[in-house]
């Protein structure tokens, strides 16, 4: 009687080094979303610190002030090839411990030291931009690391916590600032962040070498049909001699630039469409927009990142950028509607978002996951330019032309159809050429072996001659 035999359970090799919680791959997700939702305040909350410091720095013109936000911007992104260089080479942990000390160095210091734009510059901008930048870089690479089954999903809900996390903390930090001032909401604030991302930091870790998820075999042709993933794991330098990456880098530049507009300068834009002192259901406009705005953005990084596995990355590029460029430019059209102003930069948000779900899912794809942190990060940079068209480029337009942002808003809206276009007719093959060229010679390899195999087993088989 033949005797049972019972399957081995698979091996986690994260478990068995980190243990069930760290070596969870969920946990690590849902850690990397709480650091994100910390530091998007930075980002999305900055237009309701603008009008206070605009009184507290009495003279000083709003082209300036709005010059804060380029410079967080500019930090947040330009440091992130080197932070991610470093995340990848020494491990996450200790990065990420960094960047939580900065973000609250950096607000606290510009809540109660900063006593004009130029010290927010440093504060605000280079301190809390490198901070930001540091745990930005590191959740999502990490997302990239631990799901090559589902990236486009994972980096968006990573992105979503960036893009979404003002929506939950946007009404308390606009009542703090009431109660309270610009300067001391913003010092209570940097420092709750900074203590809650540092304990986030204890448990980030990148999936040990050679790890796999449950069931996901390696060496599958394409995750999706439509999603084309290397094989090969490009380091920086040859990231930077692939002419794919300088498409990336455009293309992130020209779909950017719309969305930063807006976050940047949402009040003013208020002001200069005649809506800014409008309320909806006893709702002041201003927040109700950051906070709208917020969740769409949200959404969008994680509806579109999980349309980009199915669908592909390229062609649901294509698809939300070309729909981006219209809104953009519908945007220019709703002078004095305070619905209308609310509804439409919430679409605007919705296909917006996903900008920061398929770029870093994209990189992971074409340039393989072990240098993600670095290769993603050089990418990024990206945004730093759009960000000085998009804080004080767009204000200083605005303001040379009596206050309007139409020109920007035209501009953007071309910028994003460019951006449509790139994608499918020019990415769209490039990438795809270059990862069939990676494929043939390995199915020509797994073939040769085959048939050798097959002329091995014919020789095993063969009976023995026999001998007269």
């Amino acid at each position: 009687m033949p005797t049972a035999t019972l399957a081995t359970p698979q091996r986690d090799s994260a478990k068995e080094m980190y243990g069930p919680i760290a070596g969870n791959r969920w946990v690590q997700l849902i850690s990397g979303i709480i650091a994100m939702i910390l530091i998007s305040n930075y980002q999305y909350a900055f237009t309701l610190f603008s009008p206070g410091m605009k009184q507290t720095f009495t003279g000083v013109p709003y082209a300036k002030i709005a010059a804060v936000f380029s410079a967080f911007i500019l930090f947040e992104t330009w440091p992130m090839p080197v932070a991610g260089y470093f995340v990848d080479k020494f491990g996450i942990r200790k990065l990420m411990t960094i960047g939580a000390i900065f973000i609250a160095l950096g607000w606290v210091l510009g809540g109660t030291v900063a006593r004009n734009p130029f010290d927010l510059y440093i504060y605000y901008g280079v301190i809390a931009g490198t901070g930001a930048g540091i745990i930005y870089i590191s959740s999502v690479a990490n997302a990239v690391k631990w799901f090559p089954d589902r990236r486009g999903l994972a980096v968006g809900l990573t992105a979503a916590g960036f893009g979404g996390g003002a929506a939950l903390t946007v009404i308390p930090i606009a009542s703090t600032i009431h109660n309270l001032g610009w300067a001391k909401a913003m010092a209570v604030w940097g420092l709750a962040q900074g203590v809650i991302a540092l304990i986030a930091a204890m448990i980030l870790r990148h999936p040990p070498s050679g790890w796999a998820p449950a069931g996901w075999d390696q060496t599958v042709k394409q995750v999706r049909k439509n999603v084309a993933q290397s094989k090969v794991n490009l380091t920086w330098t040859q990231t930077l001699a692939r002419p794919e990456f300088y498409f990336l880098y455009t293309m992130f530049f020209f779909a950017c630039a719309g969305g930063l507009i807006a976050t940047a300068n949402l009040s003013q834009i208020a002001k200069s469409f005649h809506v800014s002192d409008a309320k909806i259901l006893g709702l002041a406009l201003v927040p109700l927009a950051v906070t709208l705005t917020s969740l769409c953005n949200a959404g969008s990084r994680i509806l579109w990142g999980s349309v980009s596995d199915r669908l592909g990355r390229e062609n649901t590029m294509f698809m939300t950028f070309g729909i981006e460029a219209i809104l953009i430019y519908l945007v220019t059209k709703i002078g004095g509607h305070p619905i209308a102003f609310v509804v439409l930069f919430s679409l605007v948000f919705l296909f917006w978002g996903e900008v920061f779900s398929l770029f870093s899912a994209t990189t992971g794809d074409v340039f393989g996951p072990k240098y993600a942190s670095a290769n993603y990060g050089m990418v990024y940079t990206s945004k730093g330019l759009a960000s000085v068209f998009a804080g004080f480029g767009a204000a200083a337009l605005a303001a040379y032309l009596g206050g309007s942002f139409a020109v920007p808003f035209y501009v953007s809206a071309l910028l994003c159809g460019l951006a449509a276009i790139f994608s499918l007719f020019i990415l769209k093959p490039l990438v795809r050429n270059r990862i069939a060229k990676e494929i043939a010679p390995a199915k020509l390899t797994a073939l040769g072996q085959m048939a050798l195999n097959k002329v091995e087993t014919k020789k095993e088989e063969k009976p023995l001659a026999r001998v007269s």
